[in-house]
């Protein structure tokens, strides 16, 4: 009977462990494998719309839009005043040390080279390139902020030994970091293929961000050996040699050919109206051939956000809660030249500054301006959804005992003064109120016009433009400026300030200066202001923290109807220019600015880590 019972046993343990082993030979249903990840094109797009996500960004439409109030475009006029409060600009304000992206790109790299053996050796090239791409690209918002970084590019793995020596990777030189962008960008432009897709990397991507990084590379190189106390650091790790100028430039200025004479893409010009043609530049998604490299958005999956909700003008926002957010400042008004080519500041005074011009219509102190100024900003006697934005700060009434105006304002928007006549527009400007313009402004540029599109239910689907042609231009311009090619500087500026309104090759002569002006107003509220004063070193001189500086404060326009019956002035429009309400601190940008504050946890982990100068 034992024996029995034995053999019994050990055939019903055979059939359990045959079985057992079937079962471990299984592939689990809920588990996603690696080599059934990198053996699939559409998991592997699947990831890499995962890293587009998280590119890094100092402001977009969806990461620190709010930023765009805290420089010199415009101010914050929602709730809380903290950016128009900035004492100074923290060293950490533009911080970025992304190594977990960088990690997670290069564990992708490595891991199609081992585990992709069903993609064929063009898709596998494709991939690769595009990962590389994207690396490239992190490498550059890290060392436009940070400066030289460790140029990590295989997995760094803890052997358990005790001794972390091996992973700690001192920093690159500022230089070698630039250098590395563009010879991978030029190692990968020819397999990127994603034809000439505005939202995946291409050939002109990769040219796009070359022309930029080796512009930025190329003014460094320049401007900060012009200071009087160059930036740097004894290892190189912060500053890049004088000497490396010129062939950055020549860098920039061929990628940037590159893209202008390839046909490829066109400034945009559809609409004959150039005021709303360069809203629909930067804004129009179909049949637009500007825009190079854009996150997107889609309301049909659900992917959206809330940027027209939080800055829609205040009489035509929707079941907003919230909105006019950011609101533009005077002082970028007023730098949209007159399409005569003069001076852009409004003319609200009489030359003799004793009384003030007075306009038939609220629009008119803006006639004759670059129409890149209404493709950027609502200003007062302009509409936007096909209703106007009413921007009115009260009335002028003559008091003739004084022999002047006195100002009467309300603080009910939309009010009527005893005449009948309109008192406060329904759009503000208010002094001190909130969710209404402060400046007499208000953002045009990425604020969606589609119906719905300010709710909370439907929200945007306006997409972020990364690169654009209009950019490309001015880099091309800049950099043949700084190498002694005027006349190519000129061809590139005039190109772009036609498309504006301005007669052909209205500038005769080219300078800095002139270009410097030209990127503020074509490039506003893209993500440039900041990177391009840093770049060319005026930061500091620009914004001063002093309140004497014009350039340090933010201003406002405010607009007032006339109310002096039987008077030839009587209804007529008249404006007083003035430092914005609620705007409290000049803009202050110190040296150690220049470079952000490396994190503390990174140089405690690596003792390799150099600070950044003044840190």
């Amino acid at each position: 009977m034992k024996k029995l019972s034995l053999k019994i046993f050990v055939a019903a343990s055979m059939l359990v462990f045959a079985g057992c082993n079937d079962w471990l030979e299984r592939k689990p249903q809920n588990i996603i494998l690696e080599e059934q990840v990198w053996n699939d094109p559409k998991m592997i797009t699947g990831l890499l719309a995962n890293y587009y996500d998280r590119l890094p960004a100092h402001t977009s439409l969806t990461t620190g839009w709010a930023e765009f109030a805290a420089y010199d475009e415009a101010m914050w006029s929602n709730n809380d005043d903290g950016r128009n409060n900035i004492i100074n600009y923290p060293t950490t304000r533009w911080t970025l040390w992304d190594y977990g992206l960088i990690r997670d790109i290069n564990l992708a790299l490595e891991s199609i080279e081992t585990h992709a053996v069903k993609l064929s050796d063009a898709q596998k090239a494709q991939f690769s390139a595009e990962l590389r791409f994207l690396r490239a690209y992190v490498y550059f918002e890290h060392v436009k902020r940070m400066g030289g970084v460790p140029l990590i590019t295989k997995q760094l793995i803890y052997d358990f030994s005790g001794d972390p020596s091996p992973l700690q990777n001192p920093r690159n030189k500022e230089e070698e970091v630039y250098d590395f962008i563009a010879s991978e960008l030029d190692a990968v432009k020819d397999q990127l293929g994603n034809g000439t897709s505005n939202t995946r990397a291409n050939k002109f991507t990769a040219l796009a961000v070359k022309s930029r990084a080796m512009l930025y590379a190329a003014s460094i190189a320049k401007y900060n050996n012009l200071m009087a106390s160059p930036i740097s650091t004894p290892g190189g790790e912060v500053g890049i040699p004088a000497s490396r100028a010129k062939d950055y430039y020549a860098k920039s200025l061929a990628a940037s050919a590159e893209i202008i004479n390839s046909g490829s893409f066109e400034l945009y010009k559809a609409n004959p109206d150039k005021g709303a043609n360069f809203y629909e530049a930067i804004t129009k998604k179909s049949a637009n051939r500007e825009v190079i490299w854009a996150q997107d958005f889609l309301v049909s999956k659900d992917k959206r956000h809330g940027f027209t909700y939080d800055n829609i003008a205040r009489n035509v926002r929707e079941d907003n809660l919230s909105s006019s957010s950011i609101t533009p400042s005077l002082n970028l008004v007023e730098d949209y030249e007159y399409l005569d080519g003069t001076s852009g500041e409004l003319k609200n005074r009489n030359a003799a500054n004793t009384d003030y011009v007075y306009y038939d219509k609220l629009q008119d102190i803006f006639a004759n301006k670059d129409a890149r100024l209404y493709g950027t900003i609502i200003y007062p006697g302009t509409s936007f959804r096909g209703t106007e934005v009413q921007i009115q700060a009260g009335v002028k009434v003559w008091d003739s005992a004084a022999n002047a105006f006195k100002t009467v304002e309300s603080n009910v928007l939309g009010s009527t003064y005893e005449d009948g006549g309109l008192l406060t527009g329904a759009s503000g400007p208010q002094r001190s109120q909130t969710e209404v313009s402060n400046t007499g402004f208000y953002l045009r540029k990425f604020v969606d016009q589609t119906a719905m599109s300010s709710t909370r239910g439907i929200r945007s689907d306006m997409w972020w433009v990364r690169f654009r042609l209009g950019e490309i231009y001015l880099n091309a311009a800049e950099a043949a400026l700084e190498l002694g090619q005027t006349a190519d500087a000129l061809k590139y500026t005039n190109t772009l300030r036609e498309r504006a309104g301005f007669p052909a090759n209205s500038l005769k002569t080219i300078n800095l200066e002139k270009l410097q002006n030209e990127r503020r107003v074509e490039l506003a509220f893209e993500d440039h202001r900041v990177w391009d004063l840093m770049r060319w070193r005026t930061a500091h001189e620009v914004w001063n923290g002093n309140s004497a500086n014009p350039d340090a404060m933010i201003y406002a326009l405010y607009p007032y109807r006339v109310v002096r019956p039987g008077h030839a002035t009587h209804g007529k429009y008249v404006f007083d220019k003035l430092v914005a309400p609620r705007f409290r601190a000049p803009r202050f940008f110190q040296i150690a600015n220049y470079y952000s504050f490396i994190p503390q946890n990174a140089i405690d982990n690596n003792p390799k880590i150099v600070r950044n100068p003044f840190h």
